[in-house]
């Protein structure tokens, strides 16, 4: 049967059947509504409408916030925009001569005070957690983000992967997350105020072959973010999976920003003006996650419009393959000149 027999024969269908007709012309209105409110909502959410105002968690009025991972790129950055918001500041990482140069820099930049603690969260054990609950302790916290983070070394096969660096992603990304709010949360529901942004990557929503692992960590963040998110809505805590595409960084090893790849100063200013608004995961409709930088905003909704996964992660796996192929090629060609 051509097509035209068979329009004839559906049209002589609907015809004979008026309120099947009534249920799909509804059915491809309501559709047709959803996807121009849906688009309404991400260009106004991320072009257009303010976040939360940050004295809603403290800023201005004496509360500290917390900032893991903070001595260079997207932590630093933090830490610097909310001491420069009115915060005052705990920078939380490894390397102690950076901790003390950081807390040094945001006191003398912006007259808050600053407060560091040094540990290494691949190895941290009980203990170690234990005495940062205690450091913590008392200070009236209002933002937590949970920053730190460990990628591969470069795209690799899971079969492949060194057990020590499997061992180190998970750690530092999903261990160092769940001890590092536990401590801190408490204080934050008795004093029924917070913000708790949770640093994620689009890693965490397109599965990522040749980094299956940092992938996998990244998903738990956004899942542990929804319901985190609902526990504590009822205290007045904002809990926000920050989703995150490229930015220039030493974890991206990225230099050069472009459109799509910010530097880490306009990167964190659109998080930091866009709290509780779900920008560019509006149409996604994840109840805490946002996308706030624009050119991710738009990214994230075409990928939710395509919907197509398959596409997407075959897509990654491709572009993994090739920036393996270059680091080895490097690796190769350093190990020669030496």
């Amino acid at each position: 049967m051509d097509a035209s027999k068979i329009t004839a024969t559906v049209g002589t269908f609907l015809r004979g059947q008026p309120y099947v007709a009534l249920l799909l012309l509804g059915l491809g209105s309501f559709s047709a509504l959803r996807l121009a409110y849906q688009t309404l909502s991400v260009i106004l959410q991320t072009f257009v409408l303010p976040g939360a105002n940050l004295k809603r968690y403290g800023a201005k009025k004496g509360a500290w916030a917390v900032v893991t991972g903070a001595t260079d790129g997207i932590g630093k950055e933090f830490a610097m925009q909310l001491a420069k918001a009115g915060f005052n500041i705990i920078v939380v990482a490894r390397n102690k001569e950076l901790l003390a140069q950081t807390t040094s820099e945001i006191e003398t930049k912006y007259k808050v005070s600053a407060a560091s603690y040094s540990i290494d969260f691949a190895k941290a054990d009980a203990t170690a957690y234990h005495s940062f609950a205690q450091f913590v302790e008392g200070h009236d916290i209002g933002v937590l983000v949970n920053n730190v983070g460990k990628s591969h070394n470069m795209p690799v096969y899971f079969a492949e992967t060194p057990e020590d660096e499997l061992t180190d992603i998970v750690s530092i990304n999903v261990t160092a997350t769940l001890r590092v709010t536990h401590a801190i949360l408490p204080g934050m529901v008795q004093r029924k105020r917070g913000l708790i942004l949770n640093i994620g990557s689009f890693a965490g929503s397109v599965a990522s072959p040749m980094l299956a692992t940092y992938s996998g960590t990244k998903a738990f963040l956004s899942k542990f973010s929804d319901a985190l998110g609902e526990e504590v809505k009822k205290d007045n805590i904002t809990v926000e999976h920050v989703n995150t595409y490229f930015v220039v960084s030493k974890l991206s090893k990225i230099r050069k920003p472009t459109a799509l790849i910010p530097n880490p100063g306009p990167y964190v200013r659109s998080v930091l003006g866009k709290i509780g608004l779900s920008c560019g995961a509006s149409y996604s409709g994840r109840p805490n996650t946002s996308t706030p930088f624009w050119s991710h905003a738009l990214l994230e909704y075409a990928m939710t419009l395509v919907g197509i996964p398959s596409l997407f992660v075959s897509y990654t796996h491709g572009l993994h393959k090739s920036i393996r192929k270059r680091a080895l090629a490097k690796a190769a060609r350093e190990a020669k000149s030496q």
